[in-house]
């Protein structure tokens, strides 16, 4: 698997190798762009010198925090962010034995059960844990049954909706119209009220 996201090589290569900074920049990935959201695992383990789980939870959380906000930084909201994943790298580190792979592989599970893990990961809602599914599943290998159906329509083929379908620059463009049409469209029926 090799991942192509953040524009970064050293970025992507990180995301490619390590299934738990995969898992934090899908965390990351709020409020801030794509590319910057997936960078930040590479951003945490040049600063830290790791990207464990055990090492990231067991880590100053004010200093932590501190990391975060070095230029550049990590995420637009430094504070909550950085204890969100401090809080991510906990559950993984107590619950999954430090293995991030362990939440979609334990137990041969099916799509549907992969997305109720990843929905009781800490900072993971109904559609982020949607979309890591599709990740997994387009991109990652993940062969659970039903992982399709489970990720709703982020799952779809040829989508471009979401993360899950970036594999270039091309891509990642029509990721972006999608997104920003979207987006227009919430805004328009906002605006015409009921």
């Amino acid at each position: 698997m090799e991942l192509h996201i953040t524009g970064d090589p050293a970025a992507d290569k990180l995301l490619s190798d390590d299934a738990f900074a995969l898992l934090t920049g899908m965390l990351l990935d709020q409020q801030v762009t794509m590319e910057s959201a997936f960078a930040g695992p590479e951003k945490i383990r040049t600063r830290i010198g790791s990207m464990d789980p055990a090492a990231i939870a067991g880590y100053d959380p004010q200093e932590f925090v501190e990391m975060f906000k070095e230029r550049p930084a990590v995420h637009r909201y430094p504070g909550s962010m950085a204890g969100r994943v401090q809080s991510l790298a906990e559950t993984v580190h107590k619950d999954w034995n430090g293995d991030a792979t362990a939440i979609w592989t334990r137990g041969d599970p099916d799509g549907p059960e992969v997305l109720r893990r990843l929905k009781a990961l800490p900072g993971f809602g109904e559609q982020k844990a949607k979309i890591f599914l599709a990740l997994l599943g387009k991109q990652c290998g993940l062969q659970a049954e039903g992982w399709r159906e489970a990720a709703g329509h982020y799952g779809l083929e040829d989508a471009f909706l979401s993360v899950a379908d970036i594999v270039d620059p091309e891509s990642l463009s029509k990721v972006r119209a999608s997104k920003q049409a979207a987006k227009a469209a919430a805004k328009a029926a906002k605006t015409a009220g009921p």
